[in-house]
């Protein structure tokens, strides 16, 4: 029957259930559509003949929380949610946020932070033998030691500190259920040790075969960080299935072992996969509370690919989903498309059609998918690579079905794209289309800085590339009639950026006279090149030493320096300007960022507060009219005072 999965004994019952085979904790409200992932491992699990109980956002402070089904005939699932909670719960400065957009009514506090770790160990109490298997993005990006930006250390594996069994990292159709199988089978959990894309616990490394590589410990890793810069790339480029190895990294009482990757779906897998009878809403209970935000953005929107090979070194995509492709069938997602036009709430727009990157399609090149990426080379970085296969022609007929499906007005393109893939393409026809049909004024593009210097550390193109780009956008538009815009997303305060290139952004965008109204400063977040560079001061890559700005004060100026129209930032961006040695950017030339504070003040004087109608009325200065202000007020409040008139009290 097509429903929610059960979410109390009353649901389990009514399926006539005696017990669950497994308990499904997740940190998010319960969601079941495709774009959360505890939607699709649970739909798919039961789709495998499995019995799946959800238990949403348990109070981690009662034990008694994750006793809604009562022991679970195979084990316990557990994720954080679609988010890290970390990053859910704070911003980059590391204040806490106000809003939970996977949480009802928004409410903060239903999680707590580190999920994973909490949800594991309050499993561990209730149910010391009953096996505990982890999942989920918090759990596969901090799978071996990890940088922890909040508390600013190096952590060990998060399969120790959440006190599981297993880890499923990646996207874990394949081996969640595998280890369901294994499980069932009545195999110990302790001896599901052979399942690709999961990563478990040995006292020793004596039942390994073939060719596994040997990690420094974690005792080395803590000791060094140019260990750690090391063994994080050893681990950056074993992310593919068919190349990657075997990794073991030592702790004092034992290993934590990762098994290569899993496989990449096939186009009819995955078609499968996303034909489940999710219900393609938040469940009805949380209804009363405002229902859930975090569908709203994806509920009308198409997931038509997976992986990246785009290799950003901010972004967690290559450890996560891999750098090979995966993709649906346009038959899939024009069914998809034709149950949401069913929908009342529908309007006429499809939001998106994407995934990672949206025009990615197909692998990269043709080798990839019998023998995998190559370990130490980018398909894009610094340039496209020789054998990169650049083609447009499948998302574009996609695009062109769903434009035809009656009751269907618009379909954007909200997902990322590639402009220095769309700049490989020798055919202008999906640029063309994408101006012609699936933009409404603007489109969002990621160059993320201008200076090639940060660049290279981001993984990004140069910047020759983002301006061609520029000017084929502008020329298409302009053949169409049409005035549409670019909106760069920007980054500030990356490794490898100083000042000096701060400075050259504001002036880039000084120069186009483009106003950011969001600026995402670097966030480091765990498994990633770039988060291995802030800690360790090293690009892992080269080991060669990178700039850093890690002072609170100086990233703020980076940040302020994007906004520098803002006035609240004036202070900011006047102290970055002197410090770098740029006043020549302060004064009343067209060129500067930013006025003197005051033009016949000294540098460092505070300009003065520019008069109000009132004072320019009365014609006296904005001192006198103050002081004025207040000895009225004090005569009022003198001559209203309760006790004026009364004789003092006798002691």
């Amino acid at each position: 029957m097509k429903d929610f999965l059960p979410i109390s004994r009353e649901d389990m019952h009514k399926r006539g259930w005696d017990a669950v085979d497994f308990t499904f904790v997740i940190g998010d409200a319960y969601v079941d559509h495709p774009s959360f992932g505890p939607a699709i491992i649970s739909r798919v699990l039961e789709a495998a003949g499995y019995r799946v109980g959800i238990i949403s956002q348990p109070d981690w402070k009662d034990e008694n929380s994750i006793n809604v089904f009562g022991e679970p005939r195979l084990g316990f699932l557990v994720c954080a949610g679609n988010m890290d909670s970390m990053v859910n719960h704070y911003s980059v400065s590391k204040k806490r946020r106000s809003k939970d957009f996977y949480t009802p009514g928004g409410v903060m506090g239903k999680r707590p932070d580190h999920a994973t770790v909490v949800y594991g160990n309050l499993i561990r109490r209730t149910y010391p033998h009953k096996p505990v298997i982890i999942g989920g993005i918090e759990a596969s990006l901090r799978r071996m030691a990890h940088y922890d930006y909040w508390d600013d250390t190096l952590k060990r594996s998060v399969l120790l500190d959440a006190q599981a069994d297993l880890l499923s990292f990646g996207m874990g159709e394949r081996s969640m259920v595998a280890i369901a199988d294994a499980l069932n089978s009545g195999i110990p959990v302790r001896d599901i040790t052979f399942i690709p894309g999961t990563v478990y616990k040995s006292k020793s490394l004596d039942g390994l075969n073939g060719d596994y590589i040997v990690l420094p410990s974690y005792t080395e890793l803590k000791a060094d960080k140019l260990a750690y810069a090391r063994s994080f790339y050893i681990q950056y480029t074993n992310t593919d299935p068919f190349s990657g190895k075997v990794l073991c990294e030592p702790y004092p009482d034992g290993y934590v072992i990762q098994n290569p990757m899993s496989r990449p779906l096939s186009q009819e897998e995955m078609d499968a996969v996303y034909a489940l009878p999710y219900m393609r809403t938040y469940h009805p209970c949380y209804e009363p509370y405002g229902g859930i935000d975090a569908i709203k953005e994806v509920k009308f929107s198409l997931i038509s690919n997976r992986g990246c090979f785009g290799g950003c070194s901010f972004c967690a995509l290559t450890f996560h989903q891999g750098r090979i492709i995966q993709t649906r069938s346009h038959e899939s997602i024009i069914a998809e498309a034709e149950e949401i036009i069913k929908d009342p709430e529908f309007k006429g727009y499809i939001h998106d059609v994407g995934g990672p990157t949206a025009n990615f399609r197909h692998t990269s090149c043709e080798k990839q998918l019998k023998y995998g990426v190559c370990p130490q080379k980018q398909c894009l970085f610094p340039k496209p690579c020789a054998n990169l296969t650049v083609d447009h022609t499948d998302y574009l007929e996609l695009l062109r079905k769903l434009r035809a499906l009656p009751g269907v007005k618009k379909v954007f393109i909200r997902s990322g794209i590639r402009f220095d893939y769309i700049m490989a393409d020798p055919d202008d026809t999906f640029l063309r289309e994408m101006c012609q049909y699936h933009i409404s004024g603007q489109l969002k593009v990621a160059p993320e800085h201008v200076a090639d210097a940060v660049l290279s550390k981001l993984g990004k193109p140069p910047n020759s590339v983002y301006q061609a780009f520029c000017k084929k956008y502008e020329r298409i538009n302009r053949s169409l009639g049409k005035e549409q815009y670019l909106v760069p997303y920007l980054m500030s305060s990356h490794p490898g950026s100083t000042l000096k290139e701060a400075i050259a952004l504001a002036e880039y965008l000084r120069d186009i006279g483009c106003s950011p109204e969001q600026v995402q400063d670097f966030y480091p977040t765990p498994s990633t090149i770039s988060t291995c560079m802030y800690y360790t001061g090293v690009d892992p890559r080269t080991m060669e030493p990178v700039y850093v700005a890690h002072n609170p004060h100086e990233k703020a100026m980076q940040r302020a320096l994007i906004q520098y129209k803002n006035p609240k930032n004036y202070d900011l961006v006047y102290e970055a300007l002197v410090t770098a040695h740029r006043t020549d950017l302060i004064g009343f030339d067209k060129k500067c960022l930013i006025r003197p504070k005051n033009k016949n003040a000294p540098a460092g004087t505070k300009p003065k507060r520019p008069l109000t109608e009132a004072e320019k009325k009365y014609g006296i200065s904005f001192e006198k009219y103050d002081s004025i202000r207040q000895a009225t007020q004090q005569e009022k409040q003198e001559k209203h005072r309760p006790d004026k008139g009364r004789k003092p009290r006798k002691k």
